[in-house]
């Protein structure tokens, strides 16, 4: 069936309705992946950015190596060591940072 391409919504409709249920459901992801600035520019960014020195290299091998032998750590321990709970996680990850003090001849 041929469309004119002079309503490209209406066509876009159209070929919609025309979909599996799975079919529309690839399809939605891929209109909201245009639509939303942040997924349209994760799948535009690089693949890496900047340069992983030997030093981060050593650190992801060591890291992986340890993982060999041992559970990883539950990010609630990680927190409980400093004395703070997801919820106060969260609710650090929410509040604006205080600004930086200036210091004298800056």
């Amino acid at each position: 069936m041929a469309y004119a391409a002079t309503n490209p919504k209406q066509q876009a409709h159209e070929l919609i309705n025309r979909l599996s249920t799975g079919q529309a459901s690839a399809a939605v992801i891929f209109i909201n992946a245009m639509l939303d600035p942040v997924d349209r520019a994760i799948a535009n960014a690089p693949f890496e950015d900047e340069e992983i020195s030997e030093e981060e290299t050593r650190a992801v091998a060591a890291s992986k190596a340890w993982l060999k032998d041992h559970e990883p750590i539950p990010n609630e321990d990680v927190l409980a060591e400093f004395g703070l709970t997801a919820e106060d996680f969260e609710r650090m990850g929410q509040a604006p940072l205080e600004p930086e003090p200036r210091h004298l001849g800056q």
